[in-house]
């Protein structure tokens, strides 16, 4: 590629390069560049969001770059105060190890492991003595730290803000400075966080990295970012007909925006699909059956195509249906609620959501939709019959 290919190619998924001029200049050096991002293991899934910026590193990766990925194993004990509006809970030794013994087998469905460099913040952050953290705050002022938005919001509403906050920026910062940091990428959220590291680079007499920032992906409600503790989210690791049903939720005007960020298919070709097919849900499905394919295969993502249409176009059920059981300690005098074994199976988090599910409609026994959550049932009647939950939860009764 050229470096004009190479900077549109860097161009698309991302909403801003601070700054492009000095990115033309790292890419025209010739030498193989250290592509930085952090991430801290929060959570125990890379969802389809978090792939984003995954997916840019591959980009990097494909020119002969080196992926730079920092596990924030220290970082995740402060917790990141981007975007929230309260201090976060820090999360124990144990669960962040969970996690990234998690997270690190996901990230190589994305990435190559022979560009890939792992390194974890812990090993220089928690080596540092606290003359050496007083040595860093001192090249950032207190007036520059409180003019991220998140702080600002907070002190117009006289909410709290932890001094482990205000650290987090300059920790996030430093590991720049540490593995010497071409460029660096993140979600727009991340912007402070990366100019800090910017900033501090230039103190420490090296070559500023250059910030390319991705735009947060909307999740499958449409309406808040994808993220784990909603449950709006898709993981690498879900089937291919779990990624299908999932996609096929997203509303309608989130296509475009979900084949940029989530896919490799060019634009062009995705604005030519939006303007000749008629039907969207028709759109939808391709979009399906490319996400499927970057994570499984080509034939996994055919072959839930047709298990969506088997199920939902043909009204027929699933070909795979799992088994679950009445357990006698629900029964009462031989009967027992439909709610309380949903709720059991793992198929609603509460008795009382469960409840809530049967009232909206949404639960059916062998395609007969049940209404009354306080109707109760033999347990020989319901021996044999399938039970569905949503849309894509089907269970048989044994």
């Amino acid at each position: 590629m050229t470096i004009d290919e190479q900077i549109a190619l860097m161009r698309r998924a991302t909403v801003e390069i601070i700054n492009e001029d000095d990115l033309r200049v790292k890419l025209q050096s010739g030498r193989p560049l250290r592509v930085k991002l952090g991430v801290d293991p929060t959570v125990a899934h890379v969802t389809l969001g978090w792939a984003v910026v995954l997916r840019k590193l591959r980009d990097f990766q494909r020119l002969g770059h080196t992926a730079c990925l920092i596990i924030g194993d220290f970082t995740s004990m402060i917790g990141d105060p981007s975007g929230k509006s309260k201090t976060r809970p820090q999360l124990s030794r144990e669960q962040i190890e969970e996690n990234v013994r998690a997270v690190s087998e996901q990230v190589y469905k994305i990435l190559d492991p022979d560009r890939t460099e792992i390194t974890f913040n812990k090993d220089w952050l928690g080596k540092m003595t606290f003359e050496d953290v007083i040595r860093l705050t001192s090249r950032y002022t207190v007036a520059r730290i409180l003019e991220r938005d998140d702080f600002t919001k907070r002190l117009n509403e006289n909410r709290p803000i932890a001094m482990h906050e205000i650290l987090y920026p300059l920790c996030q910062g430093y590991d720049s400075v540490a593995i010497k940091a071409d460029i660096e990428l993140g979600g727009n959220d991340q912007k402070f966080n990366n100019l800090v590291g910017r900033n501090l680079m230039q103190q420490f007499d090296l070559e500023p990295q250059v910030v390319i920032l991705s735009p947060l992906l909307v999740g499958t409600d449409g309406k808040e970012k994808m993220s784990q503790s909603l449950g709006n989210f898709i993981s690498v690791i879900d089937t291919p007909d779990e990624m299908f049903g999932k996609t096929m939720s997203i509303p309608d005007e989130l296509m475009e925006n979900w084949f940029e960020l989530c896919t490799d298919v060019p634009m062009d070709e995705v604005r030519k699909l939006l303007a000749t097919i008629e039907n969207p849900r028709d759109v939808k499905r391709r979009l399906a059956r490319e996400i499927i394919g970057l994570y499984h295969s080509a034939e996994a993502a055919e072959a839930a195509d047709a298990e969506f249409v088997r199920r939902f176009s043909q009204r027929q059920l699933p070909s795979e249906i799992g088994s679950v059981s009445i357990p006698d300690e629900l029964l009462s005098d031989g009967q027992v609620g439909l709610a309380a074994l949903i709720s059991h199976w793992g198929l609603a988090k509460s008795n009382g959501q469960a409840k809530d599910l049967i009232k909206a409609g949404a639960v059916s026994l062998d395609e007969q939709k049940e209404t009354d959550p306080q109707r109760r049932f033999a347990k020989a009647e319901l021996s044999g019959k399938v039970v569905r939950v949503g849309k894509l939860n089907y269970r048989r009764i044994q």
